[in-house]
């Protein structure tokens, strides 16, 4: 094993088709047209020298070592801001360029610490290289000038010194070793789109700056770490290689937070991770990064990681660690005797959507195999499966329709109920860039997310309608669009279902449909709704992205619908730069539902009573499968309460702080009789557990994640698992445990098997993924390089669906009691319940939940900013800190749910989706009022949680 070195030319690569012939050193090279000197040179095996240039930015010419010569041309203009030209004749090495190459070095040496064999960068650091490159051997202007490499100069204070600043928690930046080549500032404006970082002074006296002169902490930096990816020397560099050392060896793997998907360079030394790298091959995030994906990995090695499987009788109990084998003839045991004595519908088991495509595959397997039932479900029925009921109506296929390269081709961006800086900020990074290039945004979202107005972004209009009438803006737009003729009848004509679209238009044309009207209850502008509409439907290529504040709703499915409605009726499907995108929350939530673990659906979303597809997995798993549907988690939970279900399997899921009316969760987990859980950390819902198997992180293990835009990437274990086995090891063994002749001896086998039985996956394999790099599904026999785009020619279903959109107003309403609507969300730095985040250093930026308030809400009722607030609803109260902000509107207040000592979702109701049993997290009517701290219901949580970590033999809980 070895290090994976990625090629830098020096600028990005042209687009043009129209290629241009060059000599360089006497070499002929053909290129796309606009391609800079530098890039061609590289491109032929030619290096030129440089320090201000790499190919993640565009071209900037300071630092005058890449200068070349060119035949018929004076002087010796810089290779990285010049393109080639047609016959053009350069030369990269002459006596003149290295004369002049070696004086620039001279200069940038003259105020640089010479500490190299002590840097953290030696071995890795490109002045170093360069200054061997051009053959330095000598300084003429010496070492101890007036610079800025000491803080005192012959006893005085040096004043244009600066001390390293360590604030951040994962890299430091030391300005005594920069060289002011503006990469790091660059890379902040261009890739990240954050602009934390300038350059102050001017001349000798230039320096890098974060913020107005701040910390990097207290800047506007969101830790993304392209500036350290950038920086060529030690100026910006990982405390992870200050305190381990260079890496030694690397592979390629996926990140196992959002839906993004971003791809990795694990850089190793031994089996110790010493930092993540983004690789710039990967096509989910091209060489960019979050600070989640780049720093906080440090949970897979955090002290509360349980190693051992531990068993109790009662949940009351302290846990006893037991060997593997103890643990799984135990979970054997127990499920035998409770189908025994309730029935084969008794237990059920819940799949990841933090684990592979393999792991997820076995779940669904053992349950329907092993268990004889189809109770199995996942976490996407708690935020997108109305997203695969909507978008399997209308377009035939559970998933988004484009890559996210699409967004470089949009020129409208509708974002509905996504906050994607927070929630996909890799994605939101890309799409800011877009922004900046010209193109539109609509955002339609109560709240004034980020992306509304940023640095050089700021949306065209910004919808702020009242949760809970998704369905009637909506609506409202498709009125507008059909009212005006805004439609394109000939894609209409060609692609739909002509019929279906007419009597969809005469229902949106309904005057109780216009914005005017709609205006009374969603409080959006109809002047600003109207805008909306003839912007995306006449603003060139539209492109539509929503998230969960789309589909946690009551009519989350029926909004999905209006949204596909919307594309097809005007025409924006099927080709680059439009399209209906979903925005995933989890890594692989879009493979779990890929891999049938929803209780009605087999692998590749086919019915579980269509007899054709029962009989392929029957043959091939030598079982009878039922025919009927199981049940979905919410039916457990109530089964449970009802005395029918007894016993649950659940692998990486935390129902109990994720899913919605916590104390209905608690007692359905109360109530059975054998809680299996398989985690990282003793979670919330394993509070009620029986049996912990220990799980293991992304780093020790084969295997693929699909991300958003139904891109199988392929993940490689690094290290050995902690816990001593892989996950789907563990689902293997509790099979074989319950009688099952399962023999996989890799994951690779795993997913040949899951290509023989799902057509959608027919042509993947890890030898495929191996030399294509990553795929789209549908990857079969037609589509042998899988589907960036879908719905190209036509719809998988055939002809695309209108289907009317009647807004039924949510049941859960505000009144004397409960005048205000809650709404949550998520936030940069943490992600989902917290489980990983929480043990890692985000905590800096976000170590509890807090509640967004309106000042006028907040001044009606005393409220300060940072008070101790009680949030109440019908299903409970909980209490947390207050933030008085204007990014929500008056009557709305605002939460995240990444810490389990606020429990928001005790608050949440069971209100939810009607097609998919999805909760409408979204809506939940409330009260707000000062509070001097913790309710009685949190302390009587926390120490119940205190009491179920216990471990025998322990002096600490597990926490």
């Amino acid at each position: 094993m070895s290090l994976i070195h990625e090629i830098d030319y020096g600028t990005p690569a042209s687009t043009s088709e129209v290629m241009v012939t060059v000599t360089i050193d006497g070499q002929q090279i053909s290129v796309p047209e606009g391609t800079s000197i530098m890039r061609a040179s590289m491109e032929a095996g030619i290096e030129v020298p440089k320090l201000c240039a790499t190919d993640m930015i565009d071209a900037f010419g300071s630092c005058r070592l890449c200068l070349v010569e060119i035949e018929g041309r004076n002087g010796t203009p810089a290779s990285c801001t010049t393109p080639v030209a047609a016959n053009m004749v350069v030369h990269t090495q002459t006596g003149r360029l290295k004369d002049i190459r070696r004086g620039v070095m001279e200069l940038y040496i003259s105020d640089h610490p010479l500490d190299c064999l002590t840097c953290a960068a030696n071995g890795d650091c490109e002045l170093q290289d360069m200054a061997g490159a051009v053959g330095l051997r000598d300084v003429r202007y010496g070492y101890d000038g007036d610079n800025h490499v000491r803080a005192r100069n012959n006893g005085e204070i040096n004043l244009k010194w600066t001390p390293k600043d360590e604030s951040n928690p994962y890299f430091t930046f030391d300005p005594s070793k920069c060289i002011v080549c503006s990469r790091c500032v660059r890379a902040c404006e261009e890739v990240q789109g954050t602009f934390a970082l300038t350059i102050e002074g001017r001349g000798f006296g230039s320096k890098v700056s974060s913020g107005a002169h701040e910390a990097f902490i207290d800047s506007e930096c969101v830790s993304c770490g392209a500036c350290v990816q950038a920086c060529p020397t030690a100026t910006l560099t990982e405390k992870s290689v200050i305190e381990i050392g260079q890496p030694e060896h690397s592979a390629i793997t996926t990140c196992a937070y959002c839906g993004v998907g971003c791809s990795f360079k694990a850089e190793m030394r031994g089996e110790e991770l010493v930092r993540m790298v983004p690789w710039k091959d990967g096509q989910a995030n091209r060489g960019h990064s979050c600070v989640k994906g780049r720093f906080a990995y440090g949970y897979s090695t955090h002290k509360d990681r349980i190693l051992n499987p531990m068993i109790r009788e009662k949940i009351s109990d302290p846990w006893r660690e037991v060997s593997w084998d103890e643990a799984f003839a135990h979970v054997a045991s127990e499920f035998r005797r409770i189908q025994y004595q309730y029935g084969r519908d008794a237990v059920g088991g819940i799949t990841s959507s933090r684990c592979t495509n393999e792991e997820t595959y076995l779940v669904q397997k053992l349950v329907r195999a092993g268990f004889g039932n189809n109770n199995v479900d996942t976490c996407a029925r708690v935020c997108h499966s109305p997203t695969g009921y909507g978008l399997g109506q209308t377009f035939g296929t559970s998933a988004g329709t484009q890559n996210f390269d699409s967004v470089e081709q949009s020129d409208v961006v509708v974002i509905i109920g996504a906050n994607p800086t927070d929630g996909h900020p890799v994605f939101g990074s890309r799409l800011k860039k877009r922004l900046r290039q010209g193109a539109k945004l609509i955002v339609i979202d109560p709240r004034r997310t980020d992306i509304v107005r940023s640095p050089h972004v700021e949306a065209s209009y910004h919808l702020p309608l009242k949760p809970g009438t998704n369905v009637a803006v909506m609506t409202a737009l498709a009125h507008v669009i059909v009212t005006e003729g805004l439609y394109d009848e000939a894609f209409i004509r060609e692609r739909c279902d002509w019929s279906e679209f007419e009597d969809w238009a005469g229902f949106v044309a309904e005057p109780a449909h216009s914005p005017e009207q709609t205006e009374i209850f969603t409080g959006v502008p109809a002047a600003d709704l109207r805008g909306a509409a003839r912007l995306y439907a006449k603003g060139g290529n539209g492109a539509i992205y929503y998230g969960l504040g789309v589909t946690e709703h009551s009519q989350g499915s029926t909004t999905v619908i209006a949204i596909a409605n919307l594309a097809m009726a005007t025409g924006n499907i099927g080709r680059p730069g439009v399209g209906v995108n979903p925005l995933r929350g989890q890594n692989n939530v879009q493979g779990s539902c890929d891999m049938g673990s929803f209780p009605h659906e087999l692998p590749g979303y086919r019915h579980i009573s269509d007899d054709a597809t029962r009989d392929i997995f029957e043959k091939l798993w030598g079982v009878k499968i039922n025919n009927e549907p199981g049940l979905r988690i919410p039916n457990m939970l109530d089964a449970a309460v009802d005395g029918s279900f007894k016993g649950l399997y659940v692998q990486g899921e935390d129902i109990l702080q994720s899913d919605p009316d916590t104390k209905h969760v608690a007692a359905g987990l109360a109530a059975m009789e054998c809680v299996v859980v398989q985690d990282l950390f003793l979670n919330e819902t394993a509070n009620y557990a029986h049996v912990f198997l220990p799980g293991s992180t992304f780093l020790e293990k084969d295997g693929t994640f699909t991300n958003a835009e139904r891109r199988i990437n392929r993940v490689r274990k690094v290290m050995t698992p902690r816990n001593g086995y892989g996950d789907w090891e563990v689902t293997q063994k509790l099979a074989q445990a319950m009688g099952l002749d399962w023999n996989y001896a890799h994951p690779s086998e795993i997913m040949d098997e899951i290509a023989a039985t799902t057509p959608s996956f027919a042509l993947v394999s890890y030898d495929y993924l191996e030399k294509m790099g990553s795929v789209q599904w549908p990857c079969n026999e037609e589509n042998p390089l899988g589907s960036p785009i879908m719905h190209i020619n036509g719809f998988v279903r055939g002809k695309g669906k209108f289907i009317r959109t009647e807004y039924v107003a949510t049941d859960e309403r505000t009144g004397p009691r409960f005048p205000l609507l809650l709404t949550t969300g998520r936030i940069l730095s943490q992600y989902n319940v917290g489980a990983q985040t929480r043990r890692t250093e985000n905590v800096v930026w976000h170590a509890e939940d807090r509640l967004e308030i309106h000042p006028h809400d907040a001044e009606q009722r005393g409220i300060r900013d940072g008070d101790w607030v009680k949030l109440v609803s019908r299903s409970g109260d909980t209490t947390l800190r207050s933030l008085i902000t204007d990014r929500v509107a008056p009557g709305v207040v605002y939460t995240t749910f990444h810490h389990p000592n606020t429990q928001a979702n005790v608050i949440t109701t069971d209100f939810s989706d009607w097609a998919t049993n999805c909760p409408e997290y979204k809506v939940t009517a409330v009260q707000v009022s000062p509070s001097n701290g913790p309710s009685d219901w949190q302390m009587e949580y926390d120490e119940q949680a205190r009491q179920s970590r216990r471990i025998a033999g322990k002096l600490e809980a597990a926490e």
